[in-house]
């Protein structure tokens, strides 16, 4: 069954180029490693809200833009054994790789798919 890791943080607007340059060597380790598919999307309309938001829940700054992220794997082992060889790939390192956002408030999480369309509907 399919499985999707899910990610919101918070990046600053400088930092557009160095996120995507540290996505990219990201998704080169996890495709490597059996991921099927790897999206990263830059804020284009991402309102605040009342109570909560994507911005409160990763306590976006004036300086900031939300990062919405995922990634799709074939099943939750290959997932499991996908991010078990990303820990330790030296590529994915601090030194090598660093986080160009505070990764003490990156959201994170991992997801059975239920339901699912491309094209056309089909449930799963």
């Amino acid at each position: 069954m399919t499985y999707v890791d899910g990610f919101v943080a918070a990046v600053p607007k400088q930092n557009q180029q160095k996120f995507i340059e540290h996505s990219k060597l990201f998704t080169e380790i996890v495709m490597e490693n059996g991921a099927l598919n790897v999206v990263d999307c830059w804020e284009d309309d991402v309102p605040d809200g009342k109570i909560t938001s994507m911005p409160k829940a990763v306590m976006k700054r004036e300086d900031e833009v939300i990062v919405f992220s995922w990634i799709v794997w074939p099943s939750k082992e290959v997932r499991d054994s996908g991010m078990e060889k990303l820990m330790k790939d030296p590529r994915a390192s601090e030194e090598q790789n660093p986080m160009p956002f505070d990764g003490k408030r990156l959201i994170y999480g991992g997801f059975k798919v239920i339901h699912s369309a491309e094209g056309q509907l089909r449930t799963i």
